[in-house]
């Protein structure tokens, strides 16, 4: 039989996954010849044998190992050299990158079945791993992915380690991160003076501390958590004033599925996002009488669920110790430490004890935040276990840079047609976060060896992403920010448009100069027009009336009521410091730092306000959380927006809607069911508005993005008015509809510019 050779080039996420022994053992298997390297393109493959065989090798090449992720397989004939066997090569290095790097990976069943067995050499060792699982993206300095590239580096293999790595029938063979209790590194456990506390298991001392309700910094895989006992009140409590984190909810980290299954209501979807190899923190319904410390989720009916995803973190429970709060190692408003250094200078008023690790992280990562939505899921938060995994995009085009927002930032680099968004960076409110966010862009542009031709920014001419994007010699592009949203959405889902979008948040700068924030637009990659908007209403005290949702509220009583305000017989009024609101009136009426805004946020912040739930928000979006969880579910009641065309525009009046709250709160209605109303009502309105664009425009796709669409409450309603009206209804699932999903949008529009 004539014979063939074929040059197969493989890009994806193919290092460090056990792809080559993957390769390596099916050539084996199909009887082929030839080799197998990493480079930074990806993984190259030569195969040399009968052609039906090969064909079979190329089919069978797709079923990769459960970490890859293969983008492209591209082959190309050659001549025969007459190898003999198939051998895996070390890796090249010279060319052009676009090998991808994986994300770091929750420990894998088969090495946690080897951390649990009292006989196997690495029982209980910290820092297990394979090529199935462990740190990837936070570990590696540079491509291709070898172990001189990562911080493992300085780690020598013992024999035993070494004969592992280098067998192509191990699943430790070239897994980088590779080691033992006797080559690798180690844990050590250091009181408030740094003072190293002496004895053989670090690990079992800090589960001592922790029961005995003690703060403990612990490094894990991209920086560092502080963890307390999550049943004792009182630790809780210290953590949370030593944090100067008042009210915003904790994270937990449970010993097991059993343990959520007690304080959470977890179906089987919930269960597989738990367990999945990305590990985020899930966000799941508390159930009632949860024995956590109340000061976990104050004024919340949600738990944010994780499990144990690195081998440390097994160590630290027992049979007594089953949940922790597992914060963010930081000051509030601050990125997470994650050098040992920085952690023990940042953290040194919050933590009691430090427990350390000798491997370095290179790069910091927080953890993910997910929430279950109608068979899917939607992030809060995009970090660990997902980045820098690309976003594929339908189309391709040029090399750009998008900086993001001001809040929960993350920036964007595109190639082809992939984009890298960047982990969570952050709200760019300090020092710390901006050079945070200078340092990732740097460290994207090595990693995948992107040079941007075009800088993406917000048009808010304050914001520091946009400071920074006129300090970049590189032509510039502004992009609007309920416009970036609705192309975030385009993004993920390959639209190019035209279709109509529906961009509710907080506050985003309008072309107008105005606050914008309940946008109804048209849109493409060519640009948007705005077909409607909620009613502008002025912004007490501007950033000062995103703090302090009772100025919104009074603001929208002084609009309906007039003069008659101080006599309304309601709670809020009641309570409200009157002389106060006489000065703040007075500068509303004279248009002094009260800017008029659009925003739909803020229309969820004033009823907060009005019904008494959130008067001064303690954390973004806290009155609009907390207005969510008083909504009582099935209650079918609403309230009617007023609806008036201006000039071609569609004006949506919530005049009406707050007149109907103030009547239900003079009656006495709970404000479990006004909250519900309310949420009605938006819904309402939401379809109504959409069903009368469609009317003007003979559009039918629909996108919905922004931060109010992560009130499932909300959302969960539009969907239900939609379905069956012909609509196609898009959202964000692969980045979140929040501010760290602007930077994706921009990116998407400059890219086609």
């Amino acid at each position: 039989m004539t014979k063939s050779r074929v040059h197969i080039l493989v890009e994806g996420i193919v290092q460090g996954v056990g792809f080559r022994p993957f390769v390596y053992n099916l050539a084996r298997k199909h009887g082929l010849s030839g080799w197998v390297l990493n480079d930074e393109k990806g993984v190259q493959i030569e195969v040399e044998g009968e052609k039906d065989i090969i064909q079979g090798f190329l089919s069978s090449l797709k079923a990769s190992p459960p970490q890859a992720r293969i983008e492209n397989i591209l082959t190309h004939d050659l001549p025969p050299v007459g190898d003999k066997s198939f051998e895996i090569r070390e890796s090249e290095r010279g060319g052009e990158r676009s090998a991808l790097v994986p994300p770091d990976i929750a420990i894998c069943g088969d090495c946690l079945r080897e951390f649990s067995d009292q006989k196997d050499r690495r029982v209980h060792y910290p820092f297990i791993n394979c090529t199935n699982c462990g740190p990837r993206f936070t570990i590696i300095r540079d491509v291709p992915y070898d172990r001189e590239k990562t911080t493992m580096a300085i780690f020598k293999m013992c024999s035993a380690c070494e004969k592992e790595y280098r067998d192509p029938g191990n699943r430790r063979f070239h897994a980088e991160p590779n080691a033992c209790p006797d080559c690798g590194p180690g844990l050590r456990l250091l009181d408030p003076a740094g003072r190293e506390i002496a004895g053989p298991d670090p690990a079992g001392e800090t589960r001592k501390l922790l029961k005995n309700g003690v703060v403990v910094a612990v490094k894990g895989m991209g920086g560092f958590h502080l963890a307390v006992s999550a049943r004792n009140e009182e630790a809780v409590s210290r953590l949370r004033s030593r944090k100067y984190r008042e009210d915003k909810p904790f994270a937990l980290m449970a010993r097991d599925l059993g343990v959520i299954r007690e304080l959470c209501e977890a179906d089987g979807e919930a269960e597989k996002l738990l367990e999945s190899r990305e590990a985020p923190i899930v966000v799941l319904p508390m159930k009632t009488g949860a024995r956590v410390a109340s000061s976990v989720a104050p004024f919340q009916n949600t738990l944010g669920m994780m499990l144990p995803y690195t081998p440390l973190h097994r160590l630290l429970f027992d049979g007594e110790l089953d949940c922790l709060v597992m914060t963010s190692g930081n000051m509030s408003d601050e990125p997470i430490a994650y050098r040992d250094e920085e952690a023990r200078k940042r953290l040194a008023e919050i933590a009691d004890y430090f427990l350390f690790h000798n491997r370095e992280i290179h790069t910091r990562c927080d953890d993910s935040v997910i929430k279950p939505f109608r068979g899917g899921t939607v992030f809060l938060r995009r970090a660990r276990g997902y980045v820098p995994a690309p976003i594929p995009l339908a189309r391709g085009g040029k090399s750009v840079l998008a900086l993001g927002a001001e809040l929960k930032n993350t920036f964007c680099l595109t190639k082809g047609s992939s984009a890298f968004v960047s982990h969570h960076i952050g709200d760019l409110e300090n020092f710390e976060t901006l050079k945070s966010f200078q340092e990732g862009i740097a460290h994207f542009r090595r990693f995948f060896e992107i040079e941007p031709g075009l800088v993406a920014y917000d048009l808010h001419p304050d914001y520091l992403s946009t400071r920074h994007a006129r300090e970049i010699p590189l032509p510039r592009v502004g992009v609007q920010h309920h416009y970036a949203h609705a192309l975030s959405v385009m993004a993920e889902h390959g639209l190019a448009g035209p279709a109509l979008a529906v961009t509710m948040d907080g506050t985003g700068y309008g072309d107008d100069g105005t606050i914008w924030g309940g946008e109804f637009l048209e849109v493409s990659l060519q640009g948007y027009r705005r077909l409607a908007h909620i009613r502008y209403i002025p912004l007490p005290g501007g950033e000062q009336g995103i703090r302090e949702p009772w100025r919104m509220a009074a603001v929208y009583l002084d609009r309906i009521a007039g003069e008659k305000l101080a006599g309304l017989d309601i709670p809020f009024v009641r309570e409200l410091d009157l002389e106060k609101w006489s000065v703040l009136k007075a500068a509303v009426r004279r248009g002094i730092n009260s800017p008029p805004c659009s925003s739909a946020g803020r229309l969820f912040d004033a009823v907060s306000a009005l019904l008494g739930v959130r008067g001064a928000a303690r954390y973004e979006g806290q009155a609009a959380i907390e207005l969510e969880q008083a909504a009582r579910r099935g209650e079918p009641g609403e309230y009617l927006f007023g609806l008036d065309e201006i000039k071609g525009i569609l004006n949506i009046d919530p005049d009406p809607v707050i007149q109907a709250v103030v009547e239900e709160i003079r009656k006495g209605t709970d404000k479990s069911v006004i909250s519900a109303r309310f949420h009605n009502s938006v819904a309402r309105v939401i379809a109504r508005v959409a069903g009368w664009m469609r009317d003007r425009t003979g559009h039918s796709s629909l996108i919905l993005s922004g931060g109010v669409f992560q009130n499932h409450f909300l959302l969960g309603r539009v969907f239900e008015l939609l379905e069956g009206s012909g609509f196609s209804i898009y959202i964000n699932r692969l980045v979140p509809a929040n501010d760290g999903g602007i930077s994706l949008g921009q990116a998407y529009y400059a890219m086609h510019q």
